[in-house]
């Protein structure tokens, strides 16, 4: 058997949260916890989401709420009306090494398996929950300056 390739997760980065409305999660994390948005929301058409970050002492939180009719979160909210915990988000030094690390493992990369660029301007992949425990575990390129 071949030795598998090393795979070292980075920081956590972030934690996403699929809700129906970016607006009242704002609001309820702001009520309860006295937090408030980092980044505004935004378009992210290439994922079919919009999302908004809560910066929170040791990572982030990332609000995703479905942009159009095709997004992957409308999926996730007919199960989960209320929203709820979507994904974990680990860096890693190298994307490609990690996705082809994954696959290596024998864990399947959604998608086309390429690389597609992240809220954080990054590239990203996203591991199959049935692989990780049933946890969706998105990997993402460490931004410059982050270590």
């Amino acid at each position: 058997m071949s030795e598998l390739p090393e795979l070292l997760l980075g920081r956590l980065n972030h934690v996403g949260i699929a809700c129906p409305s970016i607006d009242d999660a704002v609001a309820m994390y702001g009520r309860l916890f006295g937090a408030t948005v980092s980044t505004p929301a935004f378009d992210l058409p290439a994922q079919g989401v919009r999302v908004a970050f809560i910066d929170v002492a040791n990572s982030q939180l990332e609000l995703i709420e479905p942009l159009g009719a095709d997004s992957p979160i409308h999926g996730f909210l007919k199960k989960n009306p209320n929203g709820g915990q979507h994904h974990v988000c680990f860096e890693v030094k190298d994307i490609i090494a990690a996705r082809d690390a994954m696959r290596a493992r024998g864990a399947t990369v959604l998608g086309t398996g390429e690389p597609r660029m992240g809220a954080h301007g990054v590239p990203v992949i996203f591991v199959h929950p049935r692989d990780t425990g049933g946890v969706l575990v998105e990997l993402m390129q460490e931004p410059e300056g982050h270590h």
